[in-house]
């Protein structure tokens, strides 16, 4: 698991070698300091040495000490360094991943999942690493050390400390053996929570709308409540590795005392190396305390570590096809569906669009209508390959657009897409998505052929003011001329407006349907919309029924043959006539 993420902490190697061995070397010299000790009480204090040798060895002790401290601060600032450059690297390698993903791959995991995921996941690994270019590295050797010491001053009261460390190992083993699953499951959690606040924070203007506060505070707590238990769970367990350790701790430091004391009265030992004795015996147990957090801390890595992993070996639903960009068509418009099928993964499992044949020539104005949920927006998804058909092929200037290199593809489509999107930032930054080299003029041409241009310049900084995120502080009409501004800018090939003049007024939107005309050249048009108002000018109206094509043709032919259109048209003058 950990092995696949080795390769993130490219760029930071030095410091990842440098912080073990300044742990290496720090450990060794507080492995020093007992024998020196031991050596004041027996030679200095209780033999001749007198008070030069007290001095002379406590000179050694302060250089012991200084050192420490020096090879201490460095190494916890290389391990700093390299785990945040792990992170960071980490971070931007899955950002970099989830660009890739289609709009099912981000179903499939959600958005709350892999912020929760880029964020938290993360965290927990980079602080194991902090830790572990320390702990993995300084606990096992002073462990060592401090056991083969203990061993050449006393066999027998080295047995009595090695009684009780299988019983240490063991009990903290058993914990984190039942840990990581509930380490998954709080993460999961985790998720559940960070979707309920996502989903309160979008849609925070509906829920005061209907008054919805106290059903959206019960949902929150509910999602608070299953993750505070699943995190009280976990701790429930772990809590009982520090009293395990203690009562071993104790029981061992008690069992040397006892042998211990009793050597110093027969005279087998000194006062000095008893007390060095139980020193090694404090750096032995605290080793293994620390070898038992750094486990702790490992189980929790290991869990959000297989959530990253399965985040970057997902190979992503759409990829580049095989066509040399050399070789492509030329950008001139040009839209075919041949027998398309097509059904969300997770889904029903029902077709959205079944045996859809549809042919759209190159400078055509084309107007998809139909009723709410009869696969209006999937069917233009297909185009730019924000979905793949399930059957069949979607044809663009004659190649099939699974052939496409997918940037390729999305840049002969200009879109706007049903939820209006704007990025926090100038209007003009937001305006130059589509096309960032425009020139000036270019954008003010955009903007006044998307009827944008009158209220951009109603506010005092004009193009350079500020949009919040999301759009926030314009109306949904506003947001609206401006994606349809963006869109044009880019000046496609194909331009596909998805319900994008709904908060218009029908005076502006025929200006903006006249301007398309003018600005867009030969571009191709294809327009979803409810309005008749919207379509009856267009070559081609497509009329969705279901899963299926009811009817194509133009609005008078329409009118005379097709009931489901005749039907919407009659609906929407008797709402006029009232």
């Amino acid at each position: 698991m950990f092995k696949k993420l080795f390769p993130f902490i490219k760029g930071y190697e030095r410091q990842t070698v440098l912080a073990p061995l300044l742990v290496i070397l720090e450990t060794i010299c507080e492995l020093l300091v007992p024998l020196v000790m031991a050596r004041i009480i027996d030679v200095g204090i209780h033999g001749s040495g007198g008070t030069p040798y007290i001095l002379k060895m406590g000179a050694v002790l302060l250089a012991l000490a200084l050192f420490a401290m020096l090879t201490g601060v460095l190494s916890t600032k290389f391990s700093s360094d390299g785990s945040y450059g792990f992170g960071a690297n980490l971070r931007g390698a899955m950002f970099n991943k989830i660009q890739e993903f289609s709009f099912a791959d981000i179903d499939k995991f959600s958005s709350a999942s892999l912020i929760t995921r880029m964020t938290n996941d993360i965290s927990n690994i980079q602080n194991f690493v902090t830790m572990g270019l320390r702990m993995l590295f300084r606990a096992p050797i002073m462990l060592i050390v401090a056991l083969l010491v203990c061993f050449s001053m006393d066999v027998k009261l080295t047995l009595v400390l090695i009684a009780v460390i299988p019983v240490m190992v063991i009990s903290a083993g058993f914990i984190m053996s039942i840990a990581h699953k509930l380490f998954e499951l709080y993460q999961t959690k985790l998720d559940a929570l960070n979707a309920s606040l996502q989903e309160n924070l979008i849609a925070i203007r509906v829920v005061k709308a209907f008054v919805r506060e106290a059903h959206e505070k019960a949902k929150f707590k509910a999602a608070n409540d299953d993750l505070t238990n699943t995190g009280i769970s976990v701790a429930f367990r772990f809590i009982w590795i520090m009293p395990v350790m203690m009562v071993c701790f104790n029981v061992a430091i008690a069992g040397v005392l006892w042998f211990g004391g009793q050597y110093i009265i027969e005279g087998t030992m000194l006062t000095g190396d008893l007390y060095s004795f139980i020193s090694y015996i404090f750096n032995i147990l605290i080793s293994i305390m620390m070898l038992a957090m750094t486990l702790f801390h490992l189980v929790r890595a290991s869990a959000s570590a297989g959530r990253i992993v399965e985040v970057l070996d997902t190979a992503p639903d759409i990829c580049d096809g095989s066509a040399d960009t050399a070789s492509l068509p030329e950008a001139r418009g040009g839209v075919e569906f041949c027998d398309v099928s097509f059904r969300y993964t997770g889904g029903s499992g029902d077709d959205v669009l079944s045996g859809i044949n549809l042919k759209i020539e190159p400078g055509e104005f084309v107007a998809i209508i139909g009723g709410t949920g009869v696969g209006k927006s999937s069917l233009v998804n297909l185009i730019p390959r924000f979905y793949d058909a399930a059957g069949g092929a979607v044809l663009v200037d004659g190649l099939d657009v699974r052939e496409y290199p997918v940037s390729a593809l999305r840049e002969r489509i200009g879109m706007v897409l049903q939820n209006n999107v704007l990025f926090s930032g100038t209007i003009r930054e937001n305006l130059l998505w589509g096309a960032p080299k425009a020139s000036e003029a270019e954008l003010i041409e955009a903007a006044k052929s998307a009827q944008a241009y009158d209220f951009i310049m109603s506010f005092p900084e004009g193009f350079d003011t500020f949009i919040e995120q999301g759009g926030v502080n314009v109306s949904g009409g506003q947001k609206q001329r401006l994606c349809i501004a963006r869109a044009m800018l880019k000046n496609p090939a194909i331009l596909i407006l998805d319900d994008s003049t709904s908060a218009v007024d029908s005076a502006t939107e025929a200006k903006i349907r006249d301007a398309f005309s003018k600005s867009m050249g030969s571009a191709t048009i294809i327009i979803i919309a409810q309005r008749i108002s919207s379509v009856r000018y267009a070559d081609k109206i497509v009329i969705l029924d279901d899963d299926h094509i009811a009817d194509i043709g133009c609005h008078d032919e329409l009118m005379e043959r097709s009931q489901i259109y005749r039907e919407i048209y009659q609906s929407q003058q008797e709402g006029v006539k009232q």
